[in-house]
């Protein structure tokens, strides 16, 4: 009697078990691992400046706090309370949540709601809360200088100044609107996300000005009002004129502005605006038009004047200049500078007079992020893809000697913060089968503690199984892909494909991340009988410039070769339905996608293109460029992936 029982306690957990097991809704595919499937995290986990503390939020709704926990003691006591926050600065509208807390000194904090800024204090082991001040409703790309507490931002095209006082400075009154300054320039590229660069001491402000009166206008259509309106954009498109940069340098005490003299060519790129420590100097990386050549360039702050070239590097094909400058702890002349000029991503360190005193890291493989650093044992801290290419791990490495030493142990993808000495790091990583995991670590000696180990959000449901694959380019290049095979899959049978690809520069697809499939999209379709594959090949970032340099002046052949190698190596597999293979891609890949029905009809039975760009003549000036030259001087190049030429070669359906 209780041996029949159990047997069916257990049967009946086993068919409630795999009962749960459920393939994905469309909506779970698509956005469900940035929102309801996304691993368990650690919210707004930072280290507080100045101590060997770091900070979390913790309890919910009007419980909701920040706690502070010691290390290595990793005590924990609760630095802010949300209850508290509303009870003395916000009783007639309570906030939800709390705020994200930003740090100025080690008992200094700030926080916005609303465009109102609020400072915090810790005196006494109380919080003290003021209100700081106020920007306009429709102030954007806000900056704060935390040692001043001046905030900076733009209004339309204008540059503002809240400065130390609370008084509003307008910076620049332009009447033209296609004349704009504080914002990001040149479309974004070179590693330009802003354009407000405060000095490390708050005397002065520099800002990015935009002229681009001469570009020509591309009309976009706004469907979301009716009835539908047009609006006109600049849009400098390859070959043709491009908008012009300065930088200029404000004085908030004197109110007065100096531009650069950043010279001739108008339509040269500026980019890794840096200011000198000590406020004398700008350091401007400034690179031709052609994208072969830059000069990193030192200038007078107060007069904006010329000083000197400190260093310039050429590439046959395009450099990319995209960091600033990184000053060593104590000094207004060592700094560190990142190149590829050994074909890979790289720290090199130098001085304001020009001189290269040693490389810090060398090799096959790319750094990816400079994180922090060390000053008594002069140590950076960086992440990089010395064990593998689809990984990102974190290593210290001596300035000086370029002894490195790593930092994590478990396979897959690290981000890593720093704490202000460099003795401690938060490490939180994932890989194919790891969410998400968050330790604290020592820089100095083996000691971690687990702060985090997220469940898996994706257990309830029926995932396929995924396969790596190394396939070979024409030259024995390595092409990493991943084969994602149907729910209950069957090598007897035949089964319809779906390549999904992007293989543009600075984008990686195949990463030993979480999910191990790289999206839950292409699950979703394997769950309904499709085989999913996707590669990188050449092109796509994150393998060094000869990989991606591979299809210099001919964006979409050396791609598309690659990807027929893929498709090679599906035809060869006897569950494959060769008659039945489908592709997509969005972006450049959706580029790549129409390419392959065009110029290699036949192929693929169907496919699904978004947002491609058809014509390379017609895309942005600094992007294309780059890889592309111009069209007068790389006309073969423009019309070989000219897809407007090849609409008659298509075969099978296009969307």
């Amino acid at each position: 009697m209780n041996k029949r029982l159990l047997l069916l306690l257990l049967g009946s957990l086993s068919f409630n078990a795999f009962a749960q097991q459920r393939p994905f809704s469309i909506s779970e595919a698509t956005l469900g691992i940035r929102s309801t499937l996304a691993p368990q995290n650690l919210k707004q986990l930072n280290w507080i400046p100045g101590q060997n503390a770091y900070v979390q939020l913790a309890g919910t709704g009007n419980g909701e706090v920040l706690l502070r926990t010691q290390v290595p003691e990793m005590k924990a006591d609760t630095l802010v309370r949300l209850s508290e926050l509303n009870n003395q600065l916000f009783a007639k509208e309570s906030l939800k949540t709390l705020p994200e807390i930003k740090w100025l000194a080690r008992k200094q904090f700030y926080f916005s709601s609303k465009g109102n800024y609020f400072t915090a204090e810790e005196k006494n082991g109380a919080w003290q809360y003021n209100k700081w001040g106020s920007i306009p409703e429709k102030a954007e790309n806000v900056m704060v200088q935390h040692r001043t507490r001046q905030i900076a931002y733009t209004i339309d095209n204008n540059l503002y100044l809240k400065d130390i006082y609370g008084k509003d400075q307008q910076i620049t009154n332009e009447t033209d609107k296609n004349v704009i300054s504080g914002q990001a320039v040149h479309r974004n590229e070179f590693g330009i996300d802003g354009g407000i660069f405060f000095s490390p001491k708050g005397n002065f402000l520099a800002f990015y000005r935009m002229d681009q009166r001469m570009v020509n206008d591309y009309p976009i259509i706004d469907w979301d009002v009716v009835p539908a309106k047009n609006k006109n954009i600049k849009y400098p498109m390859s070959g043709g004129v491009s908008h012009q940069v300065t930088l200029g340098i404000y004085n908030p005490i004197t109110q007065e502005t100096v531009f650069v003299k950043t010279g001739e060519p108008k339509d040269q790129y500026l980019t890794c605006v840096t200011w000198s420590p000590d406020e004398q100097f700008v350091y401007i990386a400034l690179l031709n038009r052609a994208q072969n050549h830059t000069w990193l360039n030192q200038y007078n702050a107060k007069t904006g004047d010329f000083i000197k070239t400190i260093l310039e590097e050429t590439d046959p094909k395009y450099v990319e200049p995209q960091h600033e400058l990184t000053f060593l702890p104590g000094s207004n002349t060592e700094f560190i500078w990142w190149s590829q000029r050994s074909g890979y991503m790289h720290l090199y360190r130098y001085n304001t007079d020009g001189k290269l005193l040693n490389v810090i890291t060398s090799g096959e493989w790319l750094v990816n992020d400079l994180a922090g650093l060390n000053a008594d044992e002069k140590e950076l801290i960086i992440t990089g893809t010395k064990e593998s290419a689809m990984e990102k791990h974190i290593y210290s490495v001596n300035w000086i000697n370029g002894k490195m030493k790593r930092l994590d142990e478990a396979a897959g993808i690290h981000v890593v913060d720093v704490n202000t000495f460099g003795t401690y790091i938060i490490d939180r990583y994932q890989n194919a089968t790891t969410p998400r995991v968050a330790e604290v670590k020592a820089t100095g000696r083996t000691w971690s503690k687990n702060i985090l180990t997220a469940p898996d959000p994706l257990k309830p449901f029926n995932r396929p199984r995924i396969d790596n694959v190394t396939l070979k380019a024409d030259d024995g290049t390595p092409l990493f892909g991943k084969i994602i095979y149907p729910t209950n899959f069957d090598a007897t049978k035949k089964y319809p494909v779906i390549v999904y690809l992007y293989n543009g520069p600075h984008v990686q697809l195949i990463t030993n991340g979480f999910p191990a499939s790289g999206n839950l999209w292409y699950e979703y379709m394997a769950q309904r009988g499709y085989i999913v594959f996707t590669m990188d090949g050449r092109g796509s970032g994150n393998r060094g410039m000869k990989f991606e340099q591979a299809t210099f002046r001919q964006l979409g052949t050396v791609e598309m070769n690659d990807q027929l190698k893929g498709v090679d190596f599906l035809k060869a597999l006897p569950y494959v339905d060769a008659k039945r293979m489908g592709v997509h891609g969005w972006s450049f890949g959706g580029f790549m996608t129409t390419s392959l029905m065009l110029r290699h009809p036949g192929v693929f039975k169907c496919a699904v293109a978004g947002g491609p760009v058809i014509d390379w003549s017609m895309y942005e000036v600094m992007y294309t460029e780059r890889y592309m030259d111009t069209p007068k001087e790389n006309p073969k190049g423009y019309e070989d992936n000219n897809l407007l030429t090849k609409t008659k070669n298509l075969k099978g359906k296009l969307l």
